[in-house]
């Protein structure tokens, strides 16, 4: 595939308009994962009871930070990945890459969507990852494992919101969010606005951003492109 028909595939994509308002089925999905997340949260934390408090809550502490750091990175390759590679009839992931390409050319309209409906597109699958988690036995998965995942989930589906409040106006947002948006514990607005210009090729992760400039300067996007290029012959659509 060459970038020519790559760039023809992003024209025709995300022309497609969506609803922006919330459904009762969007606020159902969104407090399912909410509980799941919590609840396993409260597992790992009750799992992790019978040793010395002083001793375990810095280690959750740590454990919480590390899924934080997660997400980051891993929302960075999968928005790498489904900004650049398939279309709108790949499997499973085509609505996805389709509403990315749509957000390349309204980034504005994230700003409108509501809540759950911003967040309902990751609260589902995050749902269905939770369930093993919180079906085990107590005593099978340990108490750090339950910890990390359940702030790794968390931290995934709410980078949506995240990324919504990287596209608002600074009038607009609590006066958290912005603090928390300048000390880069969430994602800036300048940091994510330098993704959105052509050709869309840097600035991808959108937790906190802490991961953009490793992965930029490290060229380690690029190396992944190549690779895939020369392995596949499928050329990303930033080129």
């Amino acid at each position: 595939v060459d970038t020519a028909t790559g760039e023809e595939l992003a024209e025709e994509m995300g022309m497609r308009e969506t609803p922006l308002e919330s459904t009762w089925e969007h606020r159902v999905w969104v407090g399912a994962a909410a509980v799941a997340v919590a609840g396993l949260m409260m597992k790992g934390m009750v799992s992790a009871s019978a040793g010395n408090p002083a001793e375990i809550l810095p280690g959750m502490a740590a454990t919480c930070l590390a899924g934080y750091f997660t997400a980051d990175l891993a929302t960075g390759i999968y928005h790498w990945a489904i900004d650049n590679y398939g279309d709108a009839s790949t499997p499973v992931f085509g609505p996805q890459i389709d509403a990315f390409q749509g957000h390349h050319k309204r980034p504005w309209t994230i700003t409108k969507r509501q809540v759950a409906n911003n967040l309902h597109g990751l609260a589902r699958p995050a749902m269905f990852a939770l369930l093993p988690f919180l079906l085990a036995n107590d005593g099978q998965i340990p108490a750090s494992v339950d910890t990390f995942v359940a702030s790794l989930t968390g931290f995934v589906v709410l980078c949506q919101q995240f990324h919504a409040w990287a596209h608002s106006k600074r009038s607009e947002l609590p006066a958290i969010v912005v603090m928390l948006q300048e000390a880069g514990v969430l994602v800036s607005r300048k940091m994510h606005g330098a993704h959105h210009r052509h050709p869309f090729d840097r600035n991808y992760s959108i937790v906190s951003g802490v991961w953009n400039p490793i992965l930029d300067n490290s060229g380690f996007f690029r190396h992944a492109e190549r690779f895939i290029f020369v392995r596949w012959g499928v050329a990303p659509r930033s080129w």
